[in-house]
């Protein structure tokens, strides 16, 4: 493995998505994503150097703020597993 010149470093092309036989469902997936996360992680506010007590109040409220959009789906998702059981449920039982 060549590192090459380190003091004078080339970029390459970003990662590229992998080839697919379901290429729509690769781009509807790739869609929802940047959809619910659409910023950069905000590596700033993580810093492995500190304790586990070292995190700030405020760096944890900005990385919930982050994490809004994956929360916001996770409470749909356990609302929806809870609620259509129990609609079905009525439906089931209670055919008036």
């Amino acid at each position: 493995m060549e590192l090459g010149d380190i003091w004078k470093p080339t970029y390459g092309p970003g990662p590229e998505a992998p080839g697919s036989s379901t290429p729509g469902l690769v781009a509807m997936a790739h869609g929802f994503l940047r959809l619910v996360q659409p910023n950069a992680l905000p590596t700033e506010l993580i810093n492995f150097e500190q304790s586990q007590s070292g995190f700030s109040r405020d760096n944890i409220n900005e990385l919930l703020l982050y994490e809004l959009g994956f929360l916001i789906c996770a409470a749909i998702g356990v609302l929806l597993i809870i609620l259509v059981p129990l609609v079905g449920c009525c439906f089931c039982c209670c055919r008036c």
